[in-house]
């Protein structure tokens, strides 16, 4: 089938796409995609049966062969996924009449927090459409951009990499006007290879924008970013940063613990924890500023944003302690970054709760040995879950200060159960496969 045709019974469903029987509510396009652990294929006639309109699938499945109307064979459903939300990317009208703008975002830590504030403070004056939670991969970016609707002024759509082509392909399929990295960082150094392999591959969405005329927000304090902008001659950049835009961050405390800054005359103050939110604030204040939304209605979008799922979040145990829940994921980079927050709090007990960081590939040991050395000449206790720490541990001994390895977060849980702790400032921090979440029960 032609994508044309396929884009006709797209609208025909309302634009309603879903690749999960479980989702379905009636009326939907069905698309059914393979995986390592499934075949979506065998699940088309559920679909069906569930309320889809029709089920896109691949033309060698035995659902093809069914002779039900409602199917609609195509070479590769992923490939079909893909093909249909780049031509809806173009065909789809903007509230100006013309062409949707997408702002492609992507880097190794904050991408989530910055791309929900810059939606926030866009959609105060403007329609505008973001990647839900972070579903930034080859089939999520996708589907956030099928979310686009007639009317939609922007698209802020969020791209994450693993391996060295992901962002190559994802800013095919999103064709960005605009983009924004938010740092370069050592992570998924497994996929990468190296710290410069990230670089490389994070600076694709830089490649595209200057091989298509499109411009940057680029974050004029990191050097990292800079020399990737300088490599690349005559690609746009609109800046922002402490000292371009003449800020001044407020020392945390205990009685205001989240982060504030003053901007010009203005205080700002947010709901994040940690200073290394703030880039991620001035870059949602920067892209409000370029789409002419008012310094008010900004401001007021950056300072009601309240982050969830254990990203920056800060909250009050009932034993009286000041948690600092950063344990979405960690990597040498946001560890260090949580860390030194931590160590803004200047009174009482501080605690870190660090769970080993995943995918550093052959430079695992390395740096969980620099971060034991950390650890070691830091004013904190520390509890550490997993192997990689263990092996680190083995290397260079166990620092007055660590209290305890654990193989498991449920380990370590069990043991702050029976030996609590209270009236302390605890980071809980860990790769998402370590799952640090699991000792705030009893924090």
């Amino acid at each position: 089938m032609e994508i044309r045709e396929l884009y006709d019974r797209y609208l025909e469903c309302g634009g309603r796409v879903s690749t999960d029987t479980r989702t379905l509510k009636g009326g939907e396009m069905f698309i059914a995609l393979k995986g390592e652990n499934f075949d979506g294929n065998a699940y088309a006639g559920a679909a069906l049966d569930a309320g889809a309109a029709c089920a896109v699938v691949d033309e060698d499945s035995a659902a093809a062969r069914s002779g039900d109307g409602r199917i609609i064979a195509v070479e590769d459903s992923f490939a079909a996924l893909q093909e249909l939300a780049s031509w809806h990317r173009e065909h789809c009208e903007s509230s100006d009449g013309g062409r949707v703008t997408v702002l492609g975002l992507t880097g190794t830590n904050g991408k989530t927090t910055t791309k929900e504030l810059i939606a926030r403070v866009l959609s105060t004056t403007v329609e505008t459409v973001a990647t839900e939670g972070n579903l930034n991969n080859d089939i999520g970016v996708p589907l956030s951009l099928l979310k686009i609707r007639k009317g939609t002024r922007i698209a802020v759509i969020e791209m994450g990499a693993n391996h060295p082509d992901d962002i190559s392909k994802l800013v095919r399929v999103c064709r960005p006007d605009f983009g924004l990295i938010t740092n370069v960082g050592k992570a998924h150094l497994l996929g990468f290879g190296s710290f410069e392999g990230v670089q490389r591959a994070k600076g694709q969405l830089y490649d595209y924008l200057s091989a298509h005329g499109g411009s940057i927000f680029l974050n004029a304090d990191d050097e990292v970013l800079r020399s990737m902008v300088s490599a690349r001659k005559g690609l746009p950049a609109i800046l922002y940063g402490v000292r371009h835009d003449g800020v001044k961050l407020l020392q945390a405390t205990d009685s205001e613990p989240l982060m504030s800054f003053r901007i010009g005359d203005r205080t700002v103050r947010t709901r994040l924890s940690g200073a290394y939110n703030l880039a991620n604030a001035l870059a949602a204040l920067c892209v409000g500023r370029h789409f002419s939304v008012p310094l008010d209605a900004a401001v007021g979008a950056v300072e009601s944003y309240t982050p969830s799922n254990n990203r920056s979040q800060m909250q009050r145990s009932p034993r009286g302690n000041l948690l600092i829940l950063d344990a979405y994921n960690a990597n040498p980079s946001s560890i260090a970054a949580a860390l030194e927050n931590l160590l803004q709090f200047r009174s009482g007990r501080r605690v870190a709760l660090l769970g080993d960081m995943r995918e550093l590939g052959e430079d695992s040991l390395k740096e969980h040995s620099a971060l034991v050395r950390r650890i070691a000449a830091s004013p904190f206790e520390a509890y550490l879950v997993g192997g990689e720490f263990r092996k680190a541990l083995s290397a260079e001994g166990l620092p007055a200060n660590v209290k305890g390895i654990f193989a498991t977060s449920s380990e370590l849980a069990e043991h702050l159960s029976a030996h609590p702790l209270s009236d302390a400032v605890v980071l809980v921090k860990g790769s998402r496969g370590i799952q640090m979440e699991k000792t705030v029960p009893v924090l």
